[in-house]
């Protein structure tokens, strides 16, 4: 059957899926999922593993979309070639998902996020130095047993759903992820940061908010990353006791020394990590409209004022908060609120493919930005995953490579030139613009659930015990 099949499905080229594959495959690994030498997955079947991969990308670009859908298109397309008969359910699908290689899905995210590095425009921010965004966030998960015994909730009054803990690595110039450690709510963001070290390198500086800015890492990272640096908000109360040297205005060179052990750092690292660091604390206004924050006190490891002005410093926090914003492109537009799968090992696929489409997305917007001499602060994410949409239809109905060329430049002409508008001070209030409905929300399992009798149900039965007792 696989000798007959093959030609078959060589011919069927996806209105979406093949054109996702054709366009982004440059920026990724070649092969990234090969046919399997024997086994499950090793002969020509309808769900390979490529097929299945840039089916699941395409949901992620979709996020409404369910994998019902991806069968009916599939099915469309091999009766259009005259393929082989698609069953109907979304049974085979989902299990194709299930046997994709979880090890793969960290490669692929790493290359995507070094593709839109590249494309993303140069900037002499900070030497030139690569900066890199630490920054974590919840999730919801499908409410199920496995997935409550692997990210249990919290113990609150009232039963809650699991939540994933995400922490991700951002890189500054071009909004991309490039490394991402999950785990439960009973794990802090510290730990999990420090198994992101091995993504740290030679000359990087790392951006963090006030969790991170204490002895701990900073100690680390001269111990075990010494040409590392870090800039994020001062956990310490600066005093007049520890400064050591003035630098400039709001501007010192200050001792901190090391107070009790952590307890989730080995007591051999703790012991070999010196006992005081000199820091440089710059104080700064960062009055915008819409941060909460007026006045930061930031730490860093950048300790010559002529290389490194306490101005790029604060704008670099700055610049931070504005990078916060990927992480609602995630959570919002690509809908990373909640995740579906059933199973913990599904939910870290379904993580990663997020994350993929996001660098994707962010790789688009670096290429208009880099050939259209814009801004890339000024692209649109929604705007860029709309006209993506769109424009893939159209490239998948044109005859000739050539016509395919003419409408992706048109894609990126089009990005370049329908800019966000400038909005200096515009506020971003953590609140929601309407409420979607009056019902309750279901925060316990169906079967426990007691549903509350509603105001005109209530009225009813007010209306006919009056009735009875007259």
């Amino acid at each position: 059957m696989g000798s007959r099949l093959a030609p078959r499905l060589h011919q069927v080229r996806a209105s979406t899926l093949g054109q996702l594959e054709e366009r982004f495959g440059q920026w990724l690994p070649a092969a990234l999922f090969p046919k399997a030498a024997a086994g499950l997955n090793s002969r020509n079947r309808i769900y390979t593993r490529g097929r299945t991969f840039w089916a699941w990308i395409w949901q992620g670009f979709n996020p409404k979309s369910s994998g019902r859908e991806v069968v009916r298109q599939i099915q469309a397309l091999f009766d259009l070639h005259d393929g082989p008969s698609v069953a109907a359910d979304d049974g085979a699908y989902c299990r194709a998902r299930a046997r994709l290689p979880k090890d793969k899905f960290p490669r692929a995210l790493a290359a995507t996020a070094t593709a839109a590095d590249q494309l993303a425009p140069a900037v002499t921010f900070l030497q030139g130095r690569t900066v890199k965004l630490a920054d974590g966030t919840t999730t919801r998960l499908a409410d199920t047993p496995k997935n409550r015994r692997r990210y249990p909730a919290l113990h609150t009054p009232k039963p809650n759903f699991p939540l994933m803990r995400v922490m991700v690595l951002f890189s500054l110039l071009s909004g991309a992820i490039l490394h991402v450690v999950v785990g439960n709510l009973h794990v802090a963001e510290l730990p999990m940061l420090y198994q992101m070290f091995d993504q740290l390198v030679s000359r990087d500086i790392l951006l963090a908010d006030r969790g991170f800015g204490n002895f701990v890492l900073l100690a680390l990272l001269q111990h075990l990353k010494p040409k590392v640096d870090f800039i994020g908000r001062s956990a310490r109360h600066v005093d007049g006791r520890r400064r050591l040297k003035r630098l400039g205005r709001h501007d010192w060179l200050v001792r901190w020394k090391a107070g009790s052990p952590s307890p989730w750092l080995p007591a051999s690292l703790w012991a070999a990590l010196p006992k005081q660091i000199t820091v440089r604390i710059v104080q700064g206004s960062c009055s915008v409209k819409g941060f909460r924050v007026r006045r930061v006190t930031l730490v860093t490891t950048l300790l010559d004022p002529q290389l490194y002005s306490a101005h790029e410093i604060l704008q670099a926090y700055l610049r931070r908060w504005r990078l916060e914003m990927c992480l609602d492109d995630l959570k919002t537009t690509l809908q990373m609120e909640s995740l579906r799968a059933r199973t913990p090992q599904m939910l870290e696929k379904e993580l990663f493919i997020h994350l993929i489409v996001h660098n994707l997305i962010r790789c688009i917007m670096a290429q208009a930005a880099s050939q259209s001499t814009v801004p890339l602060e000024r692209i649109s994410f929604k705007g860029t995953l709309d006209a993506l949409r769109q424009f893939t239809h159209a490239v998948s109905l044109a005859r000739s490579p050539k016509k395919r060329r003419q409408l992706w430049a048109k894609l990126l002409n089009t990005l370049a030139t329908d800019l966000l508008p400038e909005r200096p001070g515009r506020g971003e209030p953590r609140a929601v613009k309407r409420v979607k409905n009056k019902y309750d929300r279901l925060k316990e399992p169906r079967h426990s659930f007691k549903n509350r009798p509603k105001r005109n149900r209530r009225r009813s039965m007010a209306a006919k015990c009056n009735r009875a007792l007259k």
